[in-house]
């Protein structure tokens, strides 16, 4: 998003007039910088013959994106029967879908089987009757380094007490059922947190799972997972991948050449590939002034932007409608009857009843996490896309809410 022609533009395109045209509140990507994003981490990794980026689509799931995303030559990494479901639907082939769920039945996991994915597993008990059941299905282990990495501990999963993944002290116990089932690790897969600045963190994961890789000679990839961390302010920093992909492609390399192993290094970013291009534009339906704070009261809640309420995320607010004005304090808040607040006493270009304000970096973890709650419906979503902006998912209205409602 830049600022020409005193307007804020995507690909040339005024967010006000786009807003203007579909409605407030609403999502808008920008799939120039979902591309810009894909091609910087596939070109730092391109010495990597046999590399693999499979999109983190719990980040924003709307098929239009995910087949966008799978264009580009991506493929997909699911959490959710469901995610495997919309990622073929999305024109992605199952060989590369890789799903990772976390604390689901057999039940699941084996229509996950049927529909011929990547299966991911970080249970041992789950393993055990995994190998019972899918003989000659072969199989990646999630392994849990007990490392603490990420922003915050929300967003920290490769702790010691965290609920994801095998410990990496529990190798024996992959490998005895491994042996009692007959099942053949085709992978090793970790995951340690998100918003990682910290480069060695994903080298020392990676040499964690290497000296791993050596025990388990059927091995067919190693999959880091990701974490990525990208920039929410003016000046702040993000994870420097082209330094990630220079230091770990040669270590990679050198893994394989040493081990004689032909293995496939996987990423599965999510926020990395899609949060900047995301925009969340709300109008303003009230400027309320207290003894202490001016309040900018906007057309939305945390039902459709729940990240700075639950993960403590800090999302920059522009005015749009008044890109010059003179900056003020404002508490921008929703209208949620609950404690929903944006950003508390943010700078902003001055604001008056009506404006439309914009969140930004609002592509990962927004719309995907967006409710009903109050009863308020969900927005609707906008993909700019070779210069125009084109609608791929309307806004909901009352019949939507009732459809599932059975009256007795």
């Amino acid at each position: 998003m830049i600022l020409q022609d005193q307007a804020y533009r995507i690909q040339g395109l005024s967010l006000v007039e786009i807003t203007e045209q579909f409605g407030a509140p609403l999502y808008i990507y920008d799939a120039e910088k979902i591309k810009s994003q894909y091609l910087r981490l596939t070109d730092s990794f391109a010495k990597v013959k046999k590399f693999k980026a499979h999109y983190a689509c719990k980040a924003l799931s709307n098929v239009n994106i995910l087949r966008y995303i799978g264009k580009l030559g991506a493929g997909l990494d699911t959490v959710s029967i469901q995610e495997v479901q919309l990622g073929l639907k999305a024109g992605f082939k199952p060989q590369d879908i890789i799903y990772t769920p976390n604390g689901v039945s057999l039940t699941e996991i084996s229509k996950a089987v049927e529909l011929g994915v990547k299966i991911n597993i970080d249970n041992l008990s789950i393993l055990e009757q995994f190998g019972n059941a899918h003989k000659g299905v072969p199989v990646c282990v999630r392994i849990n380094p007990h490392i603490m990495a990420g922003g915050n501990s929300k967003i920290s999963v490769g702790h010691i007490d965290s609920k994801f993944g095998i410990s990496i002290h529990q190798t024996p116990h992959i490998k005895r059922i491994l042996d009692n089932t007959g099942l053949k690790l085709a992978g090793l897969h970790m995951h340690t947190g998100s918003d990682i600045l910290d480069v060695e963190v994903f080298l020392q994961a990676a040499e964690m799972l290497f000296d791993l890789a050596k025990e388990f000679p059927s091995l067919e990839y190693i999959d880091l997972g990701s974490g990525f961390k990208v920039p929410y302010k003016e000046d702040d920093h993000s994870t420097d991948i082209e330094y990630l992909g220079e230091m770990l492609s040669a270590r990679f390399l050198d893994f394989c050449k040493q081990n004689k192993k032909d293995l496939t290094l996987m990423f599965e970013p999510g926020k990395y590939l899609v949060s900047e291009s995301g925009y969340f534009v709300a109008s303003v339906n009230v400027i309320k002034q207290t003894t202490s704070m001016v309040f900018a009261g906007i057309d939305s809640g945390f039902n459709h932007l729940i990240r700075p309420m639950f993960y403590d995320s800090y999302h920059q607010i522009i005015n749009l409608s008044n890109p010059n004005g003179r900056e003020r304090y404002y508490s921008v808040v929703g209208y949620i009857c609950e404690t929903d607040t944006f950003g508390t006493n943010r700078k902003i270009n001055e604001i008056t009843e009506g404006d439309l304000l914009c969140f930004k970096n609002a592509g990962a973890y927004c719309f995907s996490m967006a409710s009903n709650y109050n009863s308020r419906f969900k927005p609707a979503e906008v993909f700019v896309i070779d210069g125009q902006a084109k609608l791929i998912r309307r806004r909901e209205t009352l019949e939507d809410l009732l459809q599932t409602t059975v009256e007795i």
